[in-house]
């Protein structure tokens, strides 16, 4: 069936809504990449199968009844909380279970959907460190709400993310897809919709935080009318996963956002850039896609309005220099994905030469919001400079591992102690790694540092796409530097020297430093690659790859010193640098180590302490992990 015109869409939308109030429970079990990759597909197939049939359902919410005509099994996008998957919410007692088998399926159903109790084995078996996120005072946090890792979140654009259906466009239409739209075409001009998102300062999200409204508006002012709406879903930066947690959560939020950009700068075609890793986004994507076009939300003359505007998918070839505009242009056009000198921005001449309007997936997520509630309210969250809120993925040595939305302005230190709840094992903190590749490492000293765009600009960091990985005291960070660098000079499209041939020699020197053989003046040509390649490499990219090298000196200059003086790891990760000893009052005598030994560097007697003669020694290991007593250590 095809909409024809708002009434229509409006009496859809109540057909919807009442088919979903009729659910008198929703098992939403989450089906995003990570809870799927726990089994959630198999949990998902059980429930089906438990509920078939299930008419005229009563449950038990509290010490009331509820009636409905069935029990709703939703496969959800994500619910956020990847370290606890899979992951079962059960609404509308707003019950979060974790770890889910599809063995706990038959009784979640007889006893909390049915009866209306909590499995306390489902929410309270975790570890005691783990379980200080769920634990207050002897408190045990059962529904979602409470738990302290939702708590401090203020989620908006992942709002829907693990309450719908993902794969339906029903159940999107009965939370609100596609009345920003709606009320955009019906109710606004173009140069209303630019001028609504001008004032709301929406910011890019994909890591530059250039102002929306304004590209837009130089895309609506361009002389040619053919223009094109593109959006960067290629998230390249190791450890980030928000983009593709949105694509495959809530897809109709995301094209609803391209939508009102491409009618406001009267763009008629749209492509999405997905990275090709990323197989279910691109699959939830085109199941979205086809379900707006056969009820005509997409396609021509959309609900009657005369305004046509059609979607298409590309998938690109997991390049990480693909997330740079110019580049991203050329992969669709079927180029090699290399970015190009600019002017001409995109803007001006982007896809097949038109203007074009290019932001990522987060940033046209936020624009339905914006259109609907309007700009004032948007303002209100966050901070005056950066309003709105950021997805960040927050992954490394932290207990509380997942996705997570937070105002913008909130600082590090809530996001890792309080939703993160801390540092695993009770370690402490030493760094946090921030904008992945292209940003920088944040220290204790930094941790009350405001997350936006300008307060991270003007101590060295930046937001980037939103990756955090967290970093404890066991952390090298010169194999941190070298990690990224390694990461950022594989990725290299090669097309102008300072990046192809800096990052080659600056990797060089790291490699050489973590491998022993660092020599005097390596942290000052470090330096000096670092200012030739921010200074000349021809994109974005290229000129922030030092960031993690030269954060990583300024903040602990002090372990390159002992790595290249010393050849000393403090860490102990440097393979190296490591210098193992047998303590004799813990050392029994069994010669396991001398045994497992390759190069027969331990020398001793049965019964008496052995040692390890350090000329010899090869570094492998093999005597600290085949020592049963703890006497086998590292310094």
């Amino acid at each position: 069936m095809k909409l024809e015109n708002r009434t229509q869409l409006t009496l859809l939308r109540e057909q919807c809504q009442e088919k979903r109030n009729k659910e008198t429970c929703k098992i939403l079990v989450c089906g995003g990449t990570g809870c799927l990759a726990g089994g959630s597909d198999k949990i998902f197939d059980r429930f089906s199968e438990l509920t078939a049939g299930m008419d005229h359902v009563e449950v038990r919410i509290g010490a009331e009844i509820a009636h409905g005509e069935h029990v709703g099994v939703k496969k959800s996008g994500c619910h956020g909380f990847c370290e606890m998957g899979p992951l079962v919410h059960i609404e509308p007692m707003g019950v979060m279970y974790i770890h889910v088998t599809p063995e706990d399926c038959h009784e979640i159903l007889e006893r909390t959907v049915l009866g209306g109790e909590i499995i306390d084995r489902l929410v309270d078996h975790l570890e005691p460190v783990t379980r200080l996120m769920y634990e207050d005072n002897g408190h045990v946090y059962q529904t979602q709400e409470e738990i302290p890792f939702y708590a401090k979140q203020t989620r908006l654009v992942l709002k829907n993310c693990g309450h719908i259906d993902a794969e339906h466009i029903e159940d999107a239409l009965a939370v609100g897809a596609y009345e920003a739209f709606e009320k955009a075409v019906f109710e606004m001009t173009p140069e209303a919709v630019i001028k609504t998102i001008t004032q709301s300062n929406l910011r890019g999200r994909g890591g530059a935080g250039f102002q929306t409204g304004r590209k837009w508006s130089q895309v609506a002012g361009q002389k040619e009318k053919i223009r094109y709406v593109v959006c960067n879903g290629d998230e390249g930066d190791p450890g980030a996963f928000m983009d593709r947690s949105i694509m495959e959560g809530d897809p109709h939020r995301m094209i609803e956002g391209m939508m009102i950009a491409a009618y406001a700068v009267q763009a008629q075609e749209g492509y999405i850039y997905v990275r090709a890793e990323y197989p279910l986004a691109v699959s939830r994507l085109r199941i979205a896609i086809r379900q707006a076009e056969e009820l005509g939300i997409l396609g021509d003359n959309i609900l009657g309005t005369g305004f046509s505007f059609h979607l298409h998918i590309n998938r690109g070839a997991g390049a990480f220099v693909c997330g740079e505009g110019s580049a991203l242009t050329a992969s669709i056009e079927g180029k090699r994905g290399m970015p190009r000198v600019k002017p001409p921005r995109t803007v001006e001449k982007g896809l097949f030469g038109k203007p074009t309007v290019l932001n990522n997936v987060e940033t046209y997520a936020n624009v339905p919001m914006i259109v609907k509630h309007g700009a004032d309210w948007y303002t209100g969250i966050g901070t005056p400079e950066s309003p709105g809120t950021k997805a960040f993925a927050l992954t490394g040595n932290v207990n509380n591992t997942g996705l997570i939305e937070v105002p913008m302005g909130i600082t590090l230190r809530e996001i890792i102690f309080d939703i993160g709840g801390g540092i695993r094992d009770g370690k402490k903190f030493k760094a946090v790694q921030i904008g992945g590749p292209s940003g920088g490492c944040l220290t204790e000293s930094q941790l009350d540092s405001k997350m936006d765009f300008d307060s991270l600009t003007k101590i060295g960091a930046m937001i980037g796409s939103g990756g955090l990985v967290v970093m404890d005291e066991n952390t090298c960070m010169v194999e941190v530097a070298r990690f990224f660098m390694n990461f950022t000079q594989r990725e290299s499209c090669g097309k102008c020297v300072p990046c192809r041939e800096g990052t080659k020699r600056m990797l060089e020197i790291l490699e050489r430093i973590v491998a022993g053989e660092g020599r005097e003046g390596d942290i000052e040509e470090l330096e000096e690659l670092a200012d030739m390649i921010e200074n000349t490499a021809l994109c974005g990219l290229g000129k922030s790859a030092p960031k993690p090298v030269i954060s990583t000196i300024q903040a602990f200059r002090e372990e390159y010193e002992e790595h290249i003086r010393d050849k000393k790891c403090r860490a102990g990760i440097c393979a190296n640098l490591r210098n193992y000893k047998i303590n004799p009052e813990k050392c029994k005598g069994c010669s396991k180590c001398a045994r497992n030994c390759p190069v027969g560097a331990i020398t001793g007697k049965i019964k008496s302490p052995y040692v390890i003669d350090s000329a010899k020694c090869i570094k492998c290991g093999a005597c600290l992990e085949n020592c049963s007593f703890g006497a086998v250590y590292t310094e």
